[in-house]
């Protein structure tokens, strides 16, 4: 069969397109099957509020893809087919019951002023946290873009210790496996601080107490002091229609309405996919599944190893995602003025209420103070909204799939249909709180909930926006499954990427990238 691509990938998530990008770019013929309207999976804008308002859907955060190997490698081109960013040297801030608020800014001296103004001896920890990071940060980058497998780790290890020493070494590897509230509390005093940094974790399924937690909201402090952040400018979208116009004019091809429900394999081999309509299409190199575990457990109907199957079966997900888009007349009147300039804000005062609300959506209960992320696209890019008018992104976290009760005691739904918007106006009240009188300038509102955005997007299992916690015993070697980390399955040809595969969530299009060169060769 002449015209059978050399592969066939389904989903048209940000991993899927960028590793049809790098596999079309050295020669391969790549077709992508995508079950919803349009690709992107949770990176897509649309005016989901009234004309004129462009709302990215989940992801609003591109920096991690502008400073990722993918994005390094094609810049040039993907920008020629239309890629454009929107950088911010104001990425995120907390603001605080008692009204105070903290910062980080693309400025050392102006953050760490800030931070001084909370504790002279957080101050000089934050100095000392600047100063080393470019070091750090080397190494830290270096696993976190490693290929999981036993070759890669023991040259990385090696290399480790070579510039590390033995003790250096010793300290990263502790470090790794901290969790948030132990870093913090062993770097600052100040509560205010901590809980400034700690909010990131909850953007990853890290609480306060979950080992392993520590080193993002240590990242993200730094990275966003050093480099700021960066949107997609006119939305996140920008990224997926540049991907996607690169794969087609290297004569690749995206198909949406294409529910892919089989994956044709026999005698241990994958050769091609079978889709709603009874369609069978056949691949000549290899089939790639950006999907849930279970997802391709489902695709399958088993790969024929116990383990990995099990594994398949067994894989755990992060609480769910409510996401609540507002067209605003103007923007919040925070109790700070200064945090009308920041993309993120976020709202949430301490480390026990971040530990109880998590808690709290693991036993499947409403929480009672959801953490709150409120971005604030149109202070980068005012071009999301019509002249004057601004656009808010809220992500209310954390938030179970299913629920079984009210932590709060005043909602008595059952199911996100009812609850939705009891649930809604809980978050808009702690809006309220910090910045009276946001309702009175909501122009227009749509909410998402758990179980829209798992309609929408089946990967994204009980409305887990990651994808499959990232706890120790689900990362590095062990995403999604020890022995699978490097995107390989039990079946041959047939290959598996996106969220769920290390090195897990976040816009970098690591999985994909790194299977798109194992395949390659390149």
């Amino acid at each position: 069969m002449p015209n059978k691509p050399d592969a066939i990938i389904i989903g048209a998530g940000h991993n899927s397109l960028a590793c049809a990008c790098h596999l079309a770019a050295r020669g391969w013929k790549v077709a992508v099957y995508e079950q919803a309207s349009e690709p992107g999976g949770a990176v897509k804008t649309g005016a989901y509020t009234q004309p004129g308002f462009r709302h990215d859907w989940a992801a609003m955060n591109l920096s991690l893809f502008a400073g990722s190997a993918f994005h390094t490698e094609n810049a040039e081109e993907l920008a020629k087919h239309g890629l454009a960013f929107a950088p911010t040297g104001n990425p995120f801030a907390s603001v605080f019951p008692d009204g105070r608020w903290l910062g980080i800014s693309n400025d050392a001296a102006l953050t760490t002023a800030r931070v001084r103004g909370f504790s002279q001896a957080d101050a000089r920890a934050w100095s000392a946290l600047t100063e080393s990071f470019p070091s750090e940060a080397e190494s830290i980058f270096a696993v976190l873009g490693a290929p999981m497998n036993l070759r890669a780790v023991s040259t990385l290890g090696w290399n480790t210790w070579r510039k590390r020493g033995g003790g250096g070494t010793l300290d990263l590897a502790r470090f790794l496996m901290m969790s948030p509230r132990a870093w913090l509390d062993q770097t600052f005093e100040s509560d205010h601080v901590k809980a400034t940094l700690a909010a990131w974790g909850m953007h990853l399924d890290f609480a306060p107490d979950i080992a392993g937690g520590a080193v993002f909201p240590y990242l993200e402090a730094m990275a966003g002091q050093a480099f700021g952040m960066v949107l997609g400018q006119g939305g996140a979208d920008t990224m997926t229609k540049a991907m996607v116009s690169m794969i087609e004019a290297r004569g690749g091809s995206v198909h949406c309405d294409s529910k892919v429900t089989g994956i044709k394999h026999a005698a241990g081999r994958a050769f091609g996919i079978i889709l709603q309509d009874g369609t069978v299409i056949e691949a000549e190199k290899a089939v790639i599944a950006n999907v849930s575990p279970a997802g391709l457990l489902k695709l399958t109907d088993g790969t024929g190893d116990a383990q990995h199957d099990q594994a398949m079966a067994t894989y755990q997900h992060a609480p769910g995602t409510m996401m609540i888009h507002l067209a605003m007349d103007a923007l919040p009147d925070w109790s700070a003025p200064e945090l009308k300039r920041f993309a993120y804000v976020h709202l949430a005062p301490s480390l026990d209420q971040m530990a109880r609300t998590y808690a709290q959506a693991k036993a499947g209960m409403l929480p009672d103070e959801p953490v709150i992320v409120c971005g604030q696209p149109t202070v980068v890019d005012p071009s999301r909204a019509p002249a004057g008018k601004h656009v808010l992104w809220l992500q209310v976290r954390m938030a179970p799939g299913q629920i079984k009760g009210d932590a709060g005691g005043t909602i008595a739904a059952r199911n996100w249909q009812d609850a939705a918007q009891p649930f809604a106006d809980r978050a808009l009240d702690i809006l309220e709180r910090y910045a009276p009188g946001t309702r009175g300038k909501i122009l227009g509102q749509h909410i998402v909930t758990p179980d829209m955005l798992a309609a929408d997007n089946p990967n994204l299992v009980g409305g887990d926006q990651i994808c499959g916690s990232h706890h120790l015993h689900q990362h590095f070697m062990n995403r999604p499954a020890r022995g699978y980390a490097d995107g390989t399955t039990p079946i041959k040809n047939l290959y598996h990427t996106g969220a769920a595969v290390w090195p897990g969530a976040g816009t970098g299009a690591g999985s994909g990238t790194m299977l798109a060169r194992k395949l390659a060769g390149n």
